[in-house]
């Protein structure tokens, strides 16, 4: 294997680890807000208890700060997730341009060992087609 191609294999794995993370932290982001959606849910069904029991109407402020701060919470995680994503697309957008031009190098690689392989084959048959009109 030439270096190019190893080089080439190595970036491909480096692409394939970053989409990875990318994957992870979109999956993390989008468990947390189904999360919030069920906080929601949540406090739409509490709220139809408080208005139903007047006894669970004493526990609803109590409730409803509480759900308050998780929300808080969750909202700060999905935030960090939504840095942590672009972050993690930067350095995938970097990860294939560097990919590119690996595999750019060993295709200009690949194309001027043609051409030169096309100029010795045509100085031989050039060669030994004077060697031919010499010895008539």
């Amino acid at each position: 294997m030439s270096w190019t191609q190893s080089l080439i294999k190595l970036s491909g794995y480096n692409v394939e680890v970053l989409q990875k993370r990318l994957a992870e932290i979109v999956d993390r982001r989008a468990a947390a807000e189904l999360r919030l959606l069920r906080l929601d849910e949540e406090a739409r069904t509490e709220a139809e208890r408080a208005r139903s029991d007047a006894e669970a109407g004493w526990y609803h402020l109590g409730f409803i700060e509480g759900l308050r701060q998780r929300k808080e919470a969750i909202r700060a995680e999905i935030a960090a997730c939504l840095a942590e994503e672009e972050g993690a697309r930067d350095a995938l957008a970097e990860a294939f341009e560097e990919q590119k031009k690996y595999e750019q190098v060993a295709e200009n690689l690949r194309v001027a060992a043609q051409r030169e392989s096309a100029r010795r084959e045509t100085a031989a048959l050039d060669e030994l087609g004077l060697r031919r009109a010499a010895g008539r």
